[in-house]
């Protein structure tokens, strides 16, 4: 059975510190390969080399639980390739497959029975340190908190022109929708749907704090500034960490460029697996 020509070759970003998946990379590379579909596989945060291979690929999946995902997504903000996750973690909320159905799934996939469905992204500019501004993207989330030890920041908050507050927390999530799963709803946020266009503001324990959450419109631009604090960092999906000092600022905008979630036919709806997946939650 021959593929289509829409997906020639495909992609493997997997955990290689996970044994199932590590197991389904090679079940899944099997597979494809049966059925005339080129393959190559490296470990999600591998970004530089995930960046070079994406560039002749027609899809990547992720093998994975949502850390694994995340890795992975820095270099899709590179190179505009879309994306499938099998989830193999433990609550998974970006990842569509289950790594029991991962055959027919992929199977609808080859057969053309799928949509592509584009998720917002984050761009993040951190000023710190005396250093000129660098430049991240994310897909999740942009986090400023405190550091190891048990004292809480004082941030300064606006949104375009206006100032939002002064939050003295443990720190402050600007999530996208996609991200509205994670971080930011751990912290109280709402949970948006990954389709829209927005930017989640959450603070982190807020101390004596009447605003516990906003959304901003994606035309806006979300700045935070490091009033005091003994240490802070900021943290790019999860796992891209900066330390700030005082007066340090942080700017978190909508991205340019959405990433490509790939949505196979027949697979369950955002809202459904939402509340499945939190009846996972622990209590």
């Amino acid at each position: 059975m021959a593929a289509p020509d829409l997906l020639r070759r495909v992609g493997l970003a997997f955990n290689p510190t996970n044994q199932r998946a590590v197991a389904l990379r090679d079940r899944v590379d099997g597979w494809l390969r049966r059925r005339s579909v080129e393959t190559w596989s490296a470990p999600a945060g591998e970004t530089e080399t995930l960046v070079a291979r994406l560039a002749e690929t027609d899809a990547l999946l992720v093998l994975g639980g949502d850390g694994t995902f995340l890795r992975a997504a820095r270099a899709l903000t590179e190179v505009d390739v879309p994306v499938l996750g099998i989830n193999v973690g433990k609550v998974g909320f970006l990842s569509k497959v289950e790594e029991g159905e991962v055959e027919p799934v992929l199977e609808r996939v080859l057969a053309g029975h799928f949509r592509i469905d584009e998720r917002m992204t984050l761009e993040a500019t951190v000023t710190a340190g005396g250093d000129g501004p660098r430049e991240y993207r994310a897909l999740n989330d942009v986090v400023v908190a405190r550091g190891g030890l048990a004292r809480v920041c004082r941030l300064e908050v606006s949104i375009g022109e206006s100032h939002l507050a002064t939050f003295v927390a443990d720190g402050l999530v600007v999530a996208s929708p996609t991200g509205s799963t994670g971080y930011s709803f751990s912290a109280g946020g709402p949970v948006v749907d990954p389709l829209a266009r927005n930017l989640i503001v959450t603070p982190i324990a807020g101390y004596l704090s009447t605003i516990r959450s906003v959304i901003a419109s994606p035309r806006q631009t979300v700045r935070c500034r490091v009033a005091a604090a003994h240490e802070a960092l900021v943290s790019v999906d999860g796992w891209q960490d900066r330390r700030l000092a005082v007066g340090d600022v942080v700017e978190v905008r909508a991205g340019a460029h959405p990433i490509r979630f790939v949505e196979p036919e027949g697979t369950i709806p955002f809202w459904d697996l939402f509340r499945r997946k939190v009846e996972l939650l622990p209590s």
